[in-house]
């Protein structure tokens, strides 16, 4: 990490490590942590471990990885390894699981760190994981368990952000906006996420309050209405677990969110900022929905492993997710593209295809599978978010008897 020699940026980032703990999985005496982090980031890794066994962590389990080691791996290896998890990976997700682990994801890759491996080998090795570990993927969205996914500056990763920079002043750029959006340079930065969490929590309120029906988005290249299920809920911020712990599953975080009805979705709608998706990028997407399932599709970049995505389950052909962010957003005024899902869609009115989350419905985390379906709850393997906001965006909700509220004006809260 090129900055170690910088004291201010060690004080930095050791506030960001403490942010990540206290209020990103909230660690609790006797907690298990599972931390999964890149090679090159272990200084920020230490420094969690570390606040994570100051606040009483019962062990931190670190869980490396390498883009290049990845990259050899997808390249090179054997068909049927791609296509097969192996058992002890499957027992160990289940044993942090039976120890309610919380799980804290740093997310660092190069956003186009897979680009020369063939997209259907990606595609099979993802499919292969999300099998394997669908229980962990199910407690994560039901909330069962803490989860908290943040981000740390790699070389790789800043150089396609600020290709105009060194290397070195690349990095250093984008741990600023890092600890900008994560408030590490607040005077108190504890306290303004609480007021931040506060603050999205009222908007997620006053929404599920009006128990729309549906919501209509228009914009160039946009005319879609998503259905909303009977009984939805809207989330903004902070998060509680089964054990009424609360955590902050992003950080940073713009956005209030639900689940649409994943069989009430019909009309056309555009992306406007590019997908970093299994280290390929995809830009220019447009996809076309009827009753609920995307019936027609393209990509002006990464047509090939958008098919593959779509191809994952009959999910993934439908929604999980519509997320709400206003175009003032922080993340969008600082007019970067971040190449980045954990940036990106905080900067922007997002829907994800795939999974929806068990929470965000009444009584969702305690229903099976097959009633989260009837309810009207997506379910699949895979979760991918996509932006579609921008400053020209209108959202309507539209009520049971036709009447319509508007949401949003031109990219902002109406």
């Amino acid at each position: 990490m090129l900055q170690m020699k910088n004291t201010t940026f060690y004080q930095n980032l050791e506030t960001y490590a403490q942010l990540v703990v206290e209020v990103g999985v909230n660690v609790q005496k006797g907690h298990t942590i599972v931390l999964s982090v890149s090679v090159d980031q272990a200084p920020l890794a230490r420094l969690i471990t570390e606040k994570a066994y100051a606040l009483g962590a019962a062990e931190v389990i670190v869980q490396w990885s390498d883009d290049a080691i990845q990259r050899s791996f997808l390249t090179h290896a054997e068909d049927d390894r791609l296509e097969i998890v192996p058992q002890y990976k499957v027992d160990q997700a289940d044993d942090w699981l039976a120890k309610g682990a919380s799980r804290i994801s740093v997310v660092s890759t190069d956003p186009g760190a897979f680009a020369s491996v063939a997209g259907d080998r990606v595609a099979t090795y993802q499919a292969a994981s999300g099998k394997a570990l669908l229980n962990l993927r199910k407690a994560s969205q039901a909330n069962k368990i803490s989860w908290a996914v943040v981000a740390a500056a790699s070389v790789e990763w800043a150089q396609r952000v600020f290709p105009d920079k060194s290397p070195e002043k690349a990095q250093e750029a984008l741990w600023d906006q890092i600890f900008q959006t994560t408030r590490v340079y607040e005077n108190n930065p504890v306290e303004a996420w609480k007021n931040h969490d506060e603050l999205l929590r009222k908007k997620a309120n006053e929404l599920n309050a009006e128990q729309f029906d549906a919501l209509h988005y228009t914009a160039p290249g946009t005319d879609l209405t998503i259905g909303l299920p009977s009984g939805h809920i809207w989330e903004g911020a902070g998060s509680f677990n089964s054990r009424g712990e609360e955590f902050m599953a992003n950080m940073p975080t713009e956005e209030v969110f639900t689940a649409p009805d994943a069989n009430r979705v019909d009309g056309y709608i555009s992306s406007t900022k590019p997908l970093s998706y299994g280290g390929t990028i995809l830009s220019g997407m447009q996809f076309t929905f009827k009753d609920g399932k995307v019936i027609d599709y393209s990509a002006e970049q990464g047509q090939e492993t958008l098919a593959s995505l779509l191809s994952i389950d009959e999910g993934a052909k439908h929604l999980g997710e519509v997320a709400l962010v206003p175009n003032q957003s922080p993340i969008s005024q600082s007019g970067l593209t971040f190449f980045n899902t954990l940036f990106d869609e905080n900067a922007s009115n997002h829907l994800a295809l795939g999974a929806a989350y068990a929470f965000s419905v009444t009584g969702g985390t305690e229903m099976t599978e097959e009633e989260l379906k009837q309810a009207g709850l997506n379910r699949s393997q895979t979760h991918v978010d996509f932006m579609v906001g921008s400053s020209h965006m209108n959202i309507d909700g539209i009520k049971k008897d036709g009447s319509r509220v508007p949401i949003f004006r031109n990219g902002e809260w109406a």
